[in-house]
Order: structure tokens, then sequence, then C-alpha cells
């Protein structure tokens, strides 16, 4: 079978979608990656995969020019004629579902991680697009060849109540999973005697709280606590709410936060830290980076948003959760940790549980192959085809 994986990044496809990609060519499968240029495009075609570059502007609102977006992508999807299209985050998801009806795909799969600017912010741009969306998200996920996957339940209901799709058209994955072999506890033994080091990974949106942790980090400071706040992510420069990079540098040279921009080895960055931090107020579908801290056995703070509840579900016991906004909370959260390292140790115990029973990427990556198998097989013949293991 040949499936196309359509995004908006290349970033996002290494990042988030490479294992599913593996699993499916070692059953055999073909996979082709859809995407604007990015750096990233050659690693895809270096773990087996073709990727066609696709010309798309994704802060764009102008008519034709995303008309002869849609068009592209419809020629691109008649030419390759795959089974299936699966289309990620909110744009590509609802301009891949359309254009694989035009195109006559067999089956579609949108998989939207939380509810995306659009639907959170009060922005003008935004309320002024929302209705559009709207309209748009209703055609691309009726009918009966397409499914929505979303990361969270809130979300289900949140999309279900709009009345943008049928609840039998929603399922429901927790996240894109997380290998569990690759990020691991490290000798946590140090880790009560160390200066504690705080990360937040994440794109660096205002939105995921990164203001709120370097005001933080400038309480702790005040207090006389010699704690290490580090960021790891760049701007995300088509995002209206994205951190500028003249903040970054002017937190760095206050000595607030070392800002580590991309990084390639996470494993190797979990394994020095103790701590995940994201206090987002963002409406999130499972954040990669608190997954990931979990599988390394790090103690978690976030708040208790949709999809940051996913990941810890009671407060003191998987991790922490901090009021949104709320800078002083964060801070006195991060201050309990430092000062009682054998619970520091006990939250990351606990986080590695939750990550191996519920976000391990073999778990989800098997969900998704349940989800194709669905579509392809109905009457759920030949369904065990998805189910080859490598």
């Amino acid at each position: 079978m040949k499936f196309i994986f359509f995004a908006n990044t290349t970033w996002y496809l290494y990042n988030f979608r490479l294992a599913t990609v593996q699993r499916l060519l070692a059953d055999g499968h073909e996979v082709v990656m859809v995407s604007p240029p990015g750096k990233f495009g050659k690693r895809l075609v270096e773990h087996g995969c073709r990727w066609i570059p696709l010309a798309m502007e994704r802060a764009s609102l102008n008519p034709l020019r995303e008309l002869a977006t849609l068009s592209r992508l419809v020629n691109v999807f008649r030419r390759e004629r795959p089974d299936i299209v699966h289309g990620f985050t909110l744009k590509c998801a609802i301009y891949g579902t359309l254009a694989a009806r035009i195109a006559r795909v067999p089956a579609m799969v949108s998989a939207v991680s939380g509810m995306g600017y659009v639907f959170t912010s009060d922005a003008l741009k935004a309320r002024l697009l929302r209705p559009l969306v709207r309209s748009l998200l209703r055609i691309a996920l009726s009918g009966k060849r397409s499914l929505l996957v979303l990361q969270n339940h809130d979300d289900a209901l949140a999309f279900s109540q709009a009345g943008l799709v049928a609840p039998d058209r929603v399922r429901v994955i927790l996240g894109s999973g997380v290998n569990t072999f690759r990020f691991h506890p490290s000798n946590r033994t140090t880790h009560r005697y160390e200066r504690l080091r705080v990360l937040l990974a994440a794109r660096l949106l205002e939105e995921k709280g990164v203001r709120e942790f370097i005001e933080a980090a400038a309480i702790l400071r005040k207090r006389e606590r010699d704690i290490e706040f580090l960021l790891a992510g760049t701007p995300d420069p088509g995002n209206p709410h994205s951190i500028s990079r003249a903040e970054l540098r002017r937190w760095t040279e206050a000595g607030l936060v070392n800002c580590l921009g991309h990084v390639n080895d996470m494993p190797a960055l979990l394994g020095s830290v103790h701590v995940m931090a994201l206090p987002s107020y963002y409406r999130e579908g499972v954040p990669k980076s608190l997954i990931e801290g979990a599988a390394a056995g790090l103690a978690l703070i976030t708040t208790d948003r949709p999809g940051c509840r996913e990941v810890v579900t009671q407060d003191g016991v998987d991790g922490l959760r901090v009021e949104p906004r709320n800078a002083e909370a964060l801070a006195d959260c991060i201050a309990r940790l430092d000062d009682d390292r054998d619970w520091l140790v006990q939250l990351g115990d606990r986080a590695r549980e939750q990550a191996l029973k519920k976000f391990d990427e073999r778990l989800v990556i098997q969900q998704t192959l349940d989800v194709y198998a669905e579509l392809l097989h109905p009457d759920g013949s030949d369904a065990e085809a998805m189910r080859t293991v490598p």
C-alpha cells in the first residue's frame, strides 16, 4: 500500500512521525512525505521514504495563493495515487482531505494536535478566520472515508460540541508517542546533590508559558536560589505569538536562562537535567516534551490544561500542576523540588511508569495502524495486514 503524509514543515514530519514511517516501511509499504521545503527533507529521504516539496505558506490569507496550493496538492495526489492520505496540523488536515477527495483517494486521516491559534486566540485575525475554518472543517471531516484523530478527550468533546465532526468519526490517540528505549532515566542518585537544572523544551510561543518560566527564574534569583534554567527550541516566525530573538538575547544577557536553540540529541539533554517544565496555557494535544521528560524519569511541572493533564494526571503524584500564567506559583514548585530531592526522584519514577503505560510509541503506532485498517477494511477483511510485526 502507498501512504502520503502531509504536514506544514519537514521538522514536524521528522520529529513526530518518523517512527510511524519506519514501521510502515518495515512492513513493506511505500511512504511519500509532502511538505513545504525545509532542512529536514534530506533526513527524511535518508530514512528511506520519498519526499515531495510543495510550495505553501503557513500564514497566507491570499485566496488565489491558497487555491494554487490546493491545486498543486491535488496534482500530487493524482500522480501518486495513494491508498491513504494522512494530514497533520489544522491547515494540512483540511487541505489534505479536500485535495484527497478531489483526487479520489480511497481513505483520509486528519490529525490535529490541539485546537490551534484560530480557535484559541482572541486576536482579530483569528476571529475573522474562525467561521471560514469551521466551514472548511465540516466539509473536510464529513464522509465515511475520513476519520479525525485527536490527542485528548477534551478536544474530541470540543470538536463534537461545535458541530465540526460527528462523534463516531473521531478517534483519540494520546500524542505521537515516545521511544522509551532512547528516552530513559539516567543515574538519578546524583540528583540529590547536584545543582537543580530546569528545562522548558517547546516551540517558543507565549502560550507555552515561556515568559512565566523566565519570570520564575528571576523570582528565584531574587531568593538567592542557585538553579539553572534552560530553554530548548526556536522562535516560530510563522506564528504571531512567537517569542522574538531579541527577547531571547536579553534574557540570556541578563543571565536568567541558557538558550540552547534546536537540540538534536534530546535524550542526552534530558539525561543532564532534573525537571521538565511546561507551564502552558495553550490548548495542547499531548505535549511531546512532557512525554519525553516522563520517559526520561524527570519530575514534571505543567498546568491543568487539555493535553497537559493527560500526562500529569494527579498533582503531586506523577508531576506537579501550577496555575496558568502564574510565575510565582511556578517558582514555588521549583523551589519545593530543589528542597526535597527524594520527592523529585519519586515524581520522576511515577512519570516514567505513565510513559511506559500510555505513551510508548509502539502503542501509539499500532493505534494509528488500526485507524488505517478501519478505513481501508471497514468490514474487517484483511485488517490484520496492518498488524504485521516487523
